[in-house]
């Protein structure tokens, strides 16, 4: 039992130490990284839209790029094309098919569908019910109880936190690049038009975090309503608007069903992290250890 323990603080430590981590997921390979800093406080900064966002109260993981077109190709082959109600949330394809350019044309259904798919390896099961009437439920806590770990479209908290907030837990700047100043339009990131479409991932500039394209690229789906409507936040901006829709100033919202003429995008979140489930592990064997004795 000494031994069991043991191993399982060194792979805690190594965990933790790690900010970046590579998966392959049912097929799919995803790059994440660990948003530390559990418990931050919201931000309060007149910059702040809405008021105190960020606030996490557990470590979590986010992808450091938009899913791409690659991995999306992946899903469809394996798990087949997502369908439901309402149809005219699955019913468009990708204008810009550049394998390492975002997924594009995508609805929030159509991103519940990935998740679930990573989470379970069935698109209908995970933290996303999706009704046949086009109703949404979701329980994460649910799915973590199944599943132990779960793959969601990232909360407003979770993606504001992940753009915003600086990892060595000052506080928050007004864009992902960890400053007040907006990047270099085409340079750093892809906003205000400046190649006239989504580009690769990775072509600019890593962020504060860890993450690229936070700034600009495509909008990115939130799992969060925006403002109680049947509606759901997006972030970030896209590669046609300027540089004030990507800053925490900026929110904007559309319809689940919307695909926007392959402006919409997401990228994917990872909870509870790895470091977390195996210190619930240890937790569990101590508990177990000490009912023996």
């Amino acid at each position: 039992m000494k031994k069991t323990i043991g191993l399982v603080i060194i792979m805690c430590t190594m965990t933790l130490a790690n900010l970046t981590s590579a998966e392959i997921i049912r097929g799919i390979d995803i790059d994440f990284v660990t948003i530390g800093n559990a418990g931050n406080l919201g931000d309060t900064r007149p910059e702040a839209y809405p008021y105190r966002c960020g606030a996490v109260g557990y470590n979590y993981r986010i992808g450091e790029d938009e899913i791409t077109n690659a991995q999306w190709n992946v899903f469809v082959t394996i798990a087949g094309t997502p369908t439901g109600n309402p149809s005219y949330a699955y019913d468009k394809s990708n204008t810009y098919t550049d394998v390492q350019q975002p997924a594009n044309y995508i609805s929030w259904y159509e991103a519940a569908q990935f998740c679930n798919y990573l989470t379970s390896g069935d698109k209908s099961l995970g933290a996303y019910q999706l009704g046949t009437d086009g109703s949404i439920t979701i329980d994460r806590a649910s799915a973590i109880s199944t599943y132990s770990m779960v793959y969601v479209i990232p909360t407003e908290d979770e993606w504001y936190k992940a753009a915003y907030y600086k990892p060595d837990g000052s506080g928050y700047s007004l864009y992902a690049n960890g400053t007040d100043i907006p990047p270099v339009s085409g340079v750093n990131t892809n906003y205000n038009n400046a190649v006239g479409s989504p580009w690769n991932v990775r072509s600019g500039t890593m962020e504060q975090n860890g993450t690229f394209d936070m700034m600009g690229n495509v909008w990115e789906w939130n799992e969060t309503l925006f403002n109680n409507e049947p509606s759901y936040v997006l972030r970030g901006g896209c590669f046609l608007f300027n540089e004030s829709y990507l800053s925490s100033s900026f929110r904007s919202n559309g319809w689940p069903y919307s695909e926007d003429e392959g402006r919409l995008g997401f990228r994917v979140a990872s909870v509870p992290e790895p470091a977390t489930i195996l210190m619930l592990s240890l937790g569990g064997l101590a508990l177990l250890r000490k009912r023996k004795r």
